[in-house]
Order: structure tokens, then C-alpha cells, then sequence
């Protein structure tokens, strides 16, 4: 039988840990594999999480370490990757092993939809089309692969930011993504609390920079991502 593992990688989310967690509950009853990767919390995050994951493991800060570092624990033939302010919608472990299975895909994604109305609504119906027509995946779609296929990319890309859109370009060589027309939920606290306008111009302006080839680490620090 095939196994899923979910990843999800953390940073100070003691406030909302313990509700994303609950929220796989189920899933661990179907023996879906759940690990978290904390990346330094200073809130208690990981103390918070343990009670309610598979596992928990620490990593450098930076969601392609903490990505990588829980896939190399992780045990199942498939892999997901979750952010902490994403839940999935039910029933989506059987959905990802039937998708992949009946398509013949090695990777995959979900729709998405944000948590809020209005406008919100417009820019998770773009990004679904964006998605749709290149074949390119971020992390708020939860995407997942074979653990061949993971392996054979070599991974997250270890960059500050876009690990998500290096590897879907990896992935691509070995063929278009699985896209599944459920969707995944995603909070609109980055939304809300920076404007919707604002986000959306910046993720275009970063994403064409970055296929320019700019570095990483600076699209991060224009993202607002701070050292620590």
C-alpha cells in the first residue's frame, strides 16, 4: 500500500499549531506519516506540536531546509507539503494517491481558494489559472510528489525564496503536474495584513525578477523576510 507523508514546515506558529494539527487528525488515523519541522521557534512551537505529529524535528531556519531535512525522515512513498496556515480539504490523502495513480504523474498540486472574500476571491481564481497553464506550482497549492521523483529533482532548491516555483521547474521535466481541482485553504492573514494589492504586485514583480535570474536571498529581503 502506498504511504503519504505530510510535511510541514514551522516558525513561530504556537498560536495556530495546535488548530492545524487537529485538522489532521484523521488523516493520521489512516495512517498518513505527519511531521513537523521547526525552524527555531521561539514561542513554544514545537513543544505544542509533539503532542500531535508523528514527529517533530528541528532544522535551520528557511522552508527549503526545513522541507528537505522532513522529507529525508519521512517514511512514505508519497510526499505533501503543508504550510501551517493551509488546510486541506477531506479526504485529501485518498485524492493525491488517486490523482497521481489514475494519471500517471509524479507530482501534483491543489486549487486554492483564500480565506476572505471579495477581491481575494479574484486572485486565488488567477493563480489557479497561472497554475493550470505553466505548470508551475507554489506552496500555498500543497504540492506533492513521489519520493522518486523528490529525490530524482534533488529536492527543495536551498534559496531564500521561490523554492517552491526552482522545483516545480525541475519537476516539470518529468512531466506537466497532477492538478487537482479541490482546493486547499489558505489564511489571508499575509493579505490582510499587507494589502491584497500591494501582495499581488510584489509576488509579480519577484517572480519576474527571479526567472531573470536575481538572487534569492534579495527577493527575500524585498519579500520582508528578516535575518535572524
Amino acid at each position: 500500500m502506498t504511504k503519504l507523508s505530510i510535511v510541514m514546515p514551522v516558525l513561530d506558529e504556537a498560536a495556530e499549531i495546535e488548530t492545524a494539527l487537529s485538522a489532521l487528525a484523521p488523516y493520521r488515523r489512516r495512517g498518513v506519516e505527519v511531521i513537523v519541522v521547526d525552524g527555531g521557534s521561539s514561542d513554544g512551537t514545537a513543544e505544542r506540536a509533539r503532542v500531535l505529529a508523528a514527529r517533530v524535528i528541528a532544522a535551520p531556519r528557511g522552508r527549503a531546509l526545513q522541507m528537505n531535512a522532513g522529507a529525508a525522515v519521512a517514511t512514505g512513498d508519497v510526499l505533501l507539503f503543508l504550510h501551517a496556515d493551509t488546510q486541506l480539504p477531506e479526504n485529501a490523502d485518498g485524492l493525491v494517491l488517486d490523482g497521481l495513480a489514475r494519471s500517471g504523474r509524479a507530482w501534483g498540486r491543489f486549487d486554492v481558494r483564500i480565506d476572505g472574500g471579495g477581491l481575494l476571491r479574484v486572485v486565488a481564481i488567477m493563480m489557479n489559472w497561472r497554475s493550470r497553464l505553466t505548470g508551475i506550482a507554489t506552496g500555498d497549492q500543497a504540492m506533492f510528489m513521489t519520493r522518486a521523483a523528490f529525490d530524482k529533482a534533488g529536492g527543495f532548491p536551498q534559496i531564500a525564496l521561490m523554492e517552491d516555483v526552482a522545483l516545480s521547474v525541475r519537476l516539470k521535466r518529468f512531466g506537466r503536474p497532477c492538478a487537482l481541482r479541490a482546493r486547499v485553504t489558505t489564511s489571508a492573514r499575509r493579505w490582510r495584513k499587507h494589502g491584497t494589492m500591494r501582495i499581488v504586485l510584489l509576488m509579480w514583480r519577484l517572480r519576474l525578477r527571479f526567472f531573470l535570474g536575481a538572487d534569492p536571498a534579495k527577493l527575500a529581503r524585498a519579500y520582508g523576510y528578516a535575518e535572524r
